[in-house]
């Protein structure tokens, strides 16, 4: 049977390799001063408009995908015959998982002959989005569908996510940080290091002075922790500092260069809640690496 890769647009994938997987990404919504809003194609996402925008102070604020969304965009598919693999937006992060869950209920008494299988990635943008291409793989490889699950599941514990953010504030406004205060040291150039936990929330794990430290200590990160880099895509999402992002890069390939290195925008949804100025790196480490 056919299988159908689903995700969502906070994955962050790059529009075309969308487009050359056939990817069906359902996009979450936002508001930019009450004004709504998608990114259902992320070449048209303009992102040092949209983070001068915060930075200028315009209020943004996201919702979740509602169950009829899901289905709505799921039923073409199932009617086609094709079975469906979503892999989404953590629910340590966000409700939208659950109105995945939601739907799931629907679509199966609907479609009862079709396999639908839901993966909680655990993760944001690309710590989502490299889950995403690795289905792609599975399958391009004639893996079954639970095949398939079962092995983005066994690598979603393996999937590191460190961030950087400029302003604490915008996690703290939106419910995102777990276990930590908002109060940094801005005066003394403190910056914040954040990780995604194991039940895929966002947690601190440290603090260091200077921006340009704080990037140099995302790459200590990977130098500690990833396995076999030169067999995986390493991610990097920008919040509208694509020099920094460039200066990651430059670190990380120096030493020990992944088969790939992947560059984006931070997503506006996602985005919205990092801040302008954040900066996060994601990449394969061991079975117990989100717990470091």
């Amino acid at each position: 049977m056919p299988i159908s890769i689903f995700t969502d647009t906070a994955a962050n994938i790059p529009a075309h390799q969308v487009k050359e997987n056939n990817i069906t990404v359902i996009p979450l919504t936002y508001t930019v001063d009450g004004i709504p809003h998608t990114c259902a194609d992320a070449a048209e996402f303009d992102g040092a408009e949209f983070y001068g925008a915060i930075r200028d102070g315009a209020e943004v604020r996201t919702s979740q995908i509602t169950p009829q969304t899901y289905i709505d965009y799921m039923t073409p598919a199932l009617e086609r015959g094709e079975d469906i693999i979503f892999i989404g937006l953590s629910s340590g992060v966000s409700g939208s998982f659950s109105s995945a869950r939601i739907a799931l209920r629907e679509l199966e008494e609907q479609f009862p002959e079709r396999k639908i299988r839901l993966v909680d990635s655990y993760g944001a943008s690309l710590g989502e989005g490299l889950l995403v291409l690795r289905a792609i793989e599975c399958l391009k490889h004639r893996m079954s569908i639970d095949d398939t699950v079962e092995r983005i599941i066994s690598l979603r514990r393996r999937m590191y996510q460190v961030i950087t953010v400029d302003d604490l504030m915008h996690l703290k406004r939106g419910g995102r940080l777990s276990g930590a205060s908002a109060v940094v040291g801005t005066m003394l150039a403190i910056k914040p290091l954040l990780k995604g936990s194991e039940q895929g929330k966002i947690v601190m794990l440290d603090k260091v002075r200077g921006r340009r430290r704080s990037i140099e200590a995302l790459a200590e990160k990977y130098y500690e922790l990833a396995e076999y880099p030169k067999n995986q895509i390493v991610g990097i999402a920008q919040a509208d500092c694509p020099e920094d992002a460039e200066y990651l890069r430059s670190l990380i390939v120096k030493r020990f260069p992944p088969k790939d290195v992947i560059i984006v925008p931070f997503e506006p949804v996602t985005g919205s809640h990092v801040g302008p100025g954040a900066l996060a790196l994601f990449f394969e480490g061991d079975n117990e690496v989100r717990g470091k």
